[in-house]
């Protein structure tokens, strides 16, 4: 009979241990989610660096799009491009003067924030090459 409740306890541990782990994980995933598009609107509408540069405040899913737009790859980024043309083609008909900021420590803040969302770790993006150790034949 010990050895049955051993047993049970020790799936509901390993049980636990994985819930848990599933827990993290999941929690880190949202944060992530949430946390980008939270950097991205610091930097453009809180710290005004959007009027620094000439160019608009951004909405919601304005906000949203942009910070994929930082974080995606090559193709996510033709796929926001594709959806924006699809959706709302007259958006790139707006005039912009886009210029210079001035060396602020505030737009300096906000090129650090942005430049966080946009140096995402490239190495898990491309297949690492390990070098293969080759043995030595010995001489005949």
């Amino acid at each position: 009979m010990r050895t049955a409740l051993g047993v049970v306890l020790r799936i509901l541990g390993i049980g636990a241990l994985v819930a848990g782990g599933l827990a993290v994980g999941v929690a880190v995933l949202i944060a992530v989610i949430l946390i980008g598009p939270l950097i991205f609107w610091v930097a453009w509408n809180v710290l005004n660096f959007a009027s620094a540069v000439g160019l608009p405040e951004l909405s919601f899913w304005g906000v949203v799009l942009a910070t994929l737009f930082l974080v995606l790859s090559w193709f996510g980024k033709v796929v926001i491009t594709a959806i924006v043309f699809l959706v709302d083609p007259s958006w790139f008909q707006g005039a912009a003067e886009v210029r210079w900021p001035e060396p602020t420590f505030r737009n300096f803040v906000a090129v650090a924030l942005l430049a966080l969302l946009a140096s995402r770790p490239h190495a898990h993006a491309h297949g690492r090459t390990r070098r293969k150790k080759t043995a030595l034949s010995p001489a005949a």
